[in-house]
């Protein structure tokens, strides 16, 4: 009895820190987006990944609208990195950006505040020919 209460403890803590996702819109094109949403998530990303899917992404969903500065530390991917207001619109976007080799890192920040950060594969704005003002699909109010 005790060892499958240890084993109930061990998988509801396991699913309480799950990585959760969402499906959102960019242009009508669906994207599975895990959610990073504490400090934790935020500051882990999408480290130590070796690839993604074209329709996949992270989206780091934050409290309040803010400059929002990211890096590329232990990143090992080419990643574009979108910046969306609380209405969901495109307010800054830093396309293709390289994964850090060597410390320091440099960081890429958004030039107006930002509530929401979404990483996607390098490329994928251009494809979809985003634009500043654009507004992406969040299944948020």
């Amino acid at each position: 009895m005790k060892r499958i209460l240890i084993l109930l403890i061990a998988c509801a803590g396991l699913l309480a820190g799950a990585n959760r996702f969402v499906t959102i819109y960019i242009q009508d094109k669906p994207f599975l987006a895990e959610i990073a949403d504490t400090p934790e998530k935020h500051a882990r990303g999408l480290m130590f990944r070796n690839r993604i899917r074209n329709d996949y992404g992270m989206l780091f969903v934050f409290a309040d609208d803010d400059i929002r500065s990211f890096w590329m530390k232990n990143t090992r991917i080419t990643l574009d990195m979108i910046f969306l207001n609380r209405e969901q619109q495109i307010v800054d976007m830093h396309l293709c950006v390289p994964p850090c080799r060597i410390d320091p890192c440099p960081s890429y920040t958004s030039s107006s505040p930002a509530r929401y950060v979404l990483e996607v594969a390098g490329g994928t704005a251009k494809k979809l020919n985003l634009q500043i003002g654009d507004k992406i699909f969040l299944p948020f109010d």
